[in-house]
């Protein structure tokens, strides 16, 4: 299907219910930038070290892990979803987990083994979705699941399939972008349009979710979904904190099993 539409058969893609062929695309096409700090991808090498503080959080609270340990997620099988070049993978590879780390753009899958490789890390990377490997049976303690949900094409499905995935009394990490007026000037006039910090047509504000919407179809899921915490960007220092009541552009939220 992406080949019809103009793109190589390097830049295929694993299909499914879930996964939105525009939005794969998309993506692949820069694909190349994924490791270039000042490229397309220049906002989420921004908000990294602020996505691994919550993600280290949280896990290391859910599971009554020492918090002094140089690798707390030892012993932990971690599924990155969406992973692109590896931006989160690769940390929480450094930090002890048995990470597998999938996308459904095989270009991202080769970007981000050879850059594991090159740093020497032990990443099983995976050109395949959610539900593939639900319906494979594979399990996991932790699924990290990073700026994804708002590019796919079925939420219902892709939580399902997420919750399938999750082993009982694991946890699944999200973050989003909440759709809200403020969302839509900041994160698609602001960074796409004005700044160009991101390739115009990164985002469609339609598919944003709230959090009151993200948590009630978690809960759907069979998950028992966690209260917000922001992500908030300051101009002036060019970084990011977490917030526990700013939500009104990036936000995150914790999903356990029942």
């Amino acid at each position: 299907m992406l080949n019809e539409q103009g793109l190589n058969n390097s830049d295929a893609t694993t299909e499914g219910q879930t996964v939105d062929p525009k939005e794969v695309a998309f993506f692949a096409k820069i694909a190349e930038s994924w490791w270039d700090p000042h490229g397309p991808f220049k906002p989420l090498h921004q908000l990294n070290p602020t996505r691994l503080a919550y993600i280290r959080q949280k896990i290391i609270s859910h599971f009554g892990i020492d918090n002094s340990s140089k690798t707390p997620f030892d012993g932990l099988r971690l599924l990155d979803i969406g992973c692109g070049g590896g931006l989160i993978s690769e940390p929480v590879c450094r930090l002890g987990a048995d990470v597998v780390a999938v996308d459904a753009a095989a270009k991202n899958i080769s970007i981000a083994s050879t850059h594991a490789v090159i740093n020497g890390l032990d990443i099983d990377f995976r050109n395949t979705t959610a539900e593939a490997l639900a319906k494979a049976g594979e399990l996991f303690d932790v699924i990290i699941n990073m700026e994804v949900i708002e590019h796919v094409a079925d939420v219902d499905a892709y939580l399902a399939a997420c919750r399938a995935l999750l082993k009982p009394g694991g946890i699944m990490l999200l973050s989003t972008i909440n759709r809200t007026p403020k969302a839509y000037l900041f994160a698609i006039i602001g960074a796409e349009r004005v700044l160009r910090w991101l390739p115009r047509g990164a985002h469609d504000w339609n598919k944003f979710l709230t959090p009151a919407e993200l948590s009630d179809a978690s809960e759907k899921a069979g998950f028992i979904p966690s209260d917000a915490t922001g992500f908030v960007f300051s101009p002036f220092s060019q970084k990011w904190r977490l917030s526990n009541s700013d939500f009104g552009v990036n936000y995150a939220m914790t999903a356990k099993g029942r």
